[in-house]
């Protein structure tokens, strides 16, 4: 409702005489963008196969049981 009547801008008649289908279609518009299905694990894999991180001098730490 208050979406209805606050961001919509629709008057209490409007908004009330509306179907819940006409609020749903109203509301689409500020949905944020749907991003897709997240990678998969082999496409995971080949894109860091083809992109691998920059190994750094700090990266040498890493492992040590003292560190």
């Amino acid at each position: 409702m208050a979406f209805g009547l606050g961001r919509l801008r629709w008057t209490p008649d409007a908004f009330w005489a509306a179907s819940p289908r006409e609020v749903i279609a109203a509301t689409e518009a500020y949905r944020p963008p749907q991003a897709g299905e997240p990678p998969s694990r082999m496409r995971l894999d080949e894109l860091m196969r083809a992109h691998p991180d920059p190994v750094s001098h700090d990266d040498a730490w890493k492992g040590r049981s003292d560190g």
